[in-house]
């Protein structure tokens, strides 16, 4: 059986290179990813059902990609949560939370009429703001969790990377009754380990040293590369072919097996995604 080569987070950019990327991550190698949504210039926010014009731009990019390669292509969509922040300063931060809100229960709508996979990534800022601003970026949280949990779908987590992430995640999906292990926390640290994840699912930024430290540990992760697909900084996080490099260099080298491969690119994204 072929080794899976799987990317957890991938952007696209309208106005990026787009398919032409993914034939690129394809002829790497790779054989599937998720698609994740994100601000999109075109886009404005100013209301919940913006955020659904949005998501039909990731939905159209993910389409071309399936139309152009052979790649499975899974697709989260969501409120990108640093959003709160503009919209508490243009409309008051009641009326952000609302929006926010509504947002993210229109990526569930998606999800729940098969269009979408994933709600992600969702979450809180990754920079210390203030107290009020948190507290409210965890209502809206809490409220995509419990919808996740009424559907069945993970949901991809953006937030900051500190000790207490991870304990702070589990004990939400706890109180919205969601299972720990649909919650997959983007940028992680390369934890692996029960007491380090708490039951959480990791997802680690594809680099050498977070890769072997998480493969010393155990197999229970994904890998990531969060490919911007930025047209003024193509160099940005991390080029669209390396996972398939980093696959295949560990392989190759003996660092990784190819249980541990179809259990990282192929057992976890299916069992995550696959949930119909």
């Amino acid at each position: 059986m072929a080794v899976p080569i799987y990317d957890n987070h991938v952007h696209l950019n309208p106005e990026g290179r787009n398919v032409e990327a993914l034939r690129a991550f394809e002829a790497a190698g790779g054989t599937g990813l998720t698609l994740v949504t994100l601000p999109y210039r075109e886009v404005p926010i100013s209301s919940g059902e913006d955020f659904l014009r949005s998501f039909r731009i990731t939905l159209s990019l993910a389409e071309r990609g399936r139309d152009a390669t052979g790649l499975r292509i899974n697709v989260a969509v969501g409120p990108y949560p640093v959003l709160i922040i503009p919209l508490a300063e243009n409309y008051g931060l009641e009326r952000a939370e609302r929006i926010m809100a509504e947002g993210m229960e229109a990526a569930a709508r998606l999800v729940s009429e098969g269009k979408a996979d994933a709600i992600g990534e969702v979450g809180r800022p990754h920079f210390p703001v203030a107290r009020e601003i948190s507290e409210a970026s965890d209502r809206v949280l809490m409220r995509g969790m419990e919808l996740a949990r009424d559907i069945g779908c993970p949901v991809i987590i953006h937030s900051e990377s500190e000790p207490s992430t991870y304990g702070d995640l589990r004990r939400m999906a706890d109180a919205a009754g969601l299972d720990p292990g649909r919650v997959v926390k983007h940028s992680s640290g390369p934890l692996v380990t029960e007491s380090e994840t708490l039951g959480i699912m990791p997802s680690i930024p594809a680099s050498r040293f977070a890769t072997r430290e998480a493969l010393a540990k155990g197999n229970r992760f994904m890998l990531e590369t969060d490919y911007i697909d930025d047209p003024g900084n193509a160099s940005a996080v991390m080029s669209i072919n390396t996972v398939p490099k980093r696959i295949k260099a560990m392989r190759a080298s003996g660092e990784m097996s190819d249980e541990d491969a179809h259990r990282i690119c192929g057992e976890i994204p299916q069992r995550l995604y696959d949930f119909r």
